[in-house]
C-alpha cells in the first residue's frame, strides 16, 4: 500500500549518524554518546519500599485513571521546590505533569507553533528540541552564544529580523550540548526582551540540580513580569529516567492550553509512577540522594577534563561545565567529526558529532561528550582512545592532502 502521509512527516528526518551510533550498543564500546544517568545510583531499594507503600495504602487509586494535570501532592512538591530554588512563585495549578520534559517540548510545539513559524534558539542547541519543534513545520533562527549564554544583542537582532517569531527556546543551566551556564544578567535581560517583543520563552531545565561548583542561579522565570516564560523540569536526572515523569510550569492560563492538547495525546501520565515518586519524596531525603549524584558526576567530569588535557592536541577548545552531564569540544576547523566518529568506532569508543545540534548552520569540527554514565577508569580509557583515533585520523588526512 502507498500511504498518504501527513506533510509533517517530511519535516522529520533520520539523523545521518543514527546507524553509526547503533554500534555503541555493543558491550565492548565505551560510549560518551548518550545523555544517560549512572544506573548504579538509582535508589532501587527505596523505590521498592515506596512502590509497596503506595500499593498497600492506596493501590486502587494508583492503578486507576487520574486527571490530566497530574497527581496533586507531586505538583505541590514541584511548585514548592521551584519556588525555593529558582525564585518562582508557583502553586500546584501552575504545574502540568508530562512524560519527561521531552513531552513538554512537544506540547509546546502544539500550543505555539503553526507551519512557517520561527523558533529562536541557542547555537548550538538541544538536538531533541529541534526534532520536537521541527515536526510542526517551523524554521529556526540560531542566536550566537558565548560562555555567558545567548548573546542578547544578537537575540534582539534576530527578533527584529523575524518579527513573527513565536518562541524562544533556551537551556540556561549546563546547556545540552555545550555544558555552559547563563549569567544572571543574561537571564534578566532575556525576560525583559521577551516582554518587549511579546515572544514566549521555554526555559528547559533538566540539569539545574546537578551543580558541582559555584552558586545556584535564579531562573529566567523569576524575572518574568508578563507571564511570557514557561519552565520545564524532570525527575530523569535526579531520580531515574525510566518513570518518564517531568513537568511544564507557567501561568495558569497557558498551562490550561497545555492540558487541553495533552488530553488529545495520552490523557494523563502514569498514575502509579507519580504516586511512587511522591511517596519517595515524603519518606526519604532527596537532597542527600542528589548530593551523592553530584559528588560522583563531579569526579567523572574532572576525570574527563584531565584525560582531554593528556590525550588531545593543545590547540583544541573545550568547555569546563559547572554542572550537568556534558562537555563540548571544538577541534581544528578542517576536522570532520562524523568521519572522526567512524575512526573512533574502530577503537571501540563513541561520541556525538556536533553537526546535529545546529538546526541551520553546520560546524563539522565539534562534538559532545557525556561523562555521567561511565566510571572514571573507562572515562580515562575512552578519551585516550579518542585521542589516539584523532591522531591517526589527522595523520591520514595530512597524507591524503599531499
Amino acid at each position: 500500500m502507498e500511504y498518504k502521509y501527513a506533510r509533517r512527516m517530511s519535516y522529520v528526518t533520520a539523523s545521518e549518524i543514527r546507524e553509526l551510533l547503533k554500534l555503541t550498543e555493543q558491550p565492548e564500546v565505551i560510549s560518551f554518546a548518550g545523555g544517560l544517568p549512572a544506573p548504579e545510583l538509582f535508589p532501587i531499594e527505596e523505590i521498592k519500599a515506596a512502590n509497596n507503600y503506595v500499593l498497600d495504602h492506596n493501590g486502587e487509586h494508583a492503578l486507576q485513571y487520574a486527571t490530566t494535570e497530574g497527581y496533586q501532592p507531586l505538583r505541590e512538591w514541584i511548585a514548592a521546590r521551584m519556588n525555593a530554588q529558582l525564585g518562582t512563585s508557583f502553586c500546584h495549578e501552575n504545574i502540568l505533569i508530562t512524560h519527561g520534559s521531552q513531552q513538554a517540548l512537544d506540547l509546546s510545539g502544539k500550543v505555539f507553533l503553526d507551519e512557517g513559524d520561527v523558533v529562536l534558539c541557542e547555537s548550538p542547541t538541544y538536538l531533541a528540541a529541534i526534532s520536537a519543534f521541527k515536526a510542526y513545520g517551523c524554521s529556526f533562527a540560531e542566536v550566537p552564544t558565548d560562555d555567558s549564554g545567548m548573546i542578547i544583542s544578537e537575540l534582539e537582532k534576530a527578533l527584529k529580523e523575524n518579527p513573527t517569531a513565536k518562541l524562544i527556546y533556551v537551556v540556561p543551566d549546563f546547556q545540552n550540548p555545550t555544558g555552559r551556564t547563563w549569567s544572571l544578567k543574561r537571564r534578566q535581560q532575556l525576560a525583559e526582551i521577551s516582554a518587549k517583543y511579546n515572544v514566549a520563552v521555554v526555559e528547559d531545565n533538566p540539569y539545574g540540580e546537578l551543580r558541582y561548583e559555584g552558586e545556584f542561579l535564579p531562573s529566567i522565570k523569576s524575572f518574568d513580569r508578563t507571564g511570557n516564560v514557561l519552565c520545564t523540569g524532570t525527575f530523569s536526572k535526579i531520580f531515574c529516567p525510566g518513570y518518564r515523569i517531568g513537568w511544564i510550569a507557567g501561568e495558569k492560563e497557558v498551562i490550561r492550553k497545555y492540558v487541553l492538547v495533552k488530553q488529545g495525546v495520552d490523557l494523563q501520565c502514569n498514575t502509579i509512577a507519580q504516586m511512587v515518586i511522591s511517596a519517595y519524596l515524603e519518606k526519604y531525603d532527596i537532597d542527600a540522594h542528589i548530593d551523592k549524584i553530584r559528588e560522583v558526576y563531579r569526579k567523572r567530569r574532572d576525570t574527563a577534563i584531565e584525560a582531554i588535557h593528556r590525550a588531545f592536541p593543545s590547540d583544541i577548545k573545550f568547555t569546563r561545565p559547572e554542572g550537568g552531564l556534558f562537555l563540548w569540544i571544538e577541534l581544528n576547523e578542517k576536522t570532520d567529526t562524523v568521519k572522526l566518529l567512524e575512526k573512533c568506532l574502530e577503537h571501540n569508543v563513541a561520541f556525538v558529532p556536533g553537526n546535529s545540534f545546529f538546526p541551520n548552520t553546520k560546524k563539522c569540527n565539534t562534538l559532545r561528550i557525556n561523562f555521567s554514565n561511565m566510571p572514571e577508569d573507562k572515562i580515562s580509557d575512552g578519551i585516550m582512545r579518542m585521542g589516539k583515533a584523532l591522531k591517526e585520523f589527522t595523520e591520514k588526512k595530512k597524507s591524503s592532502d599531499l
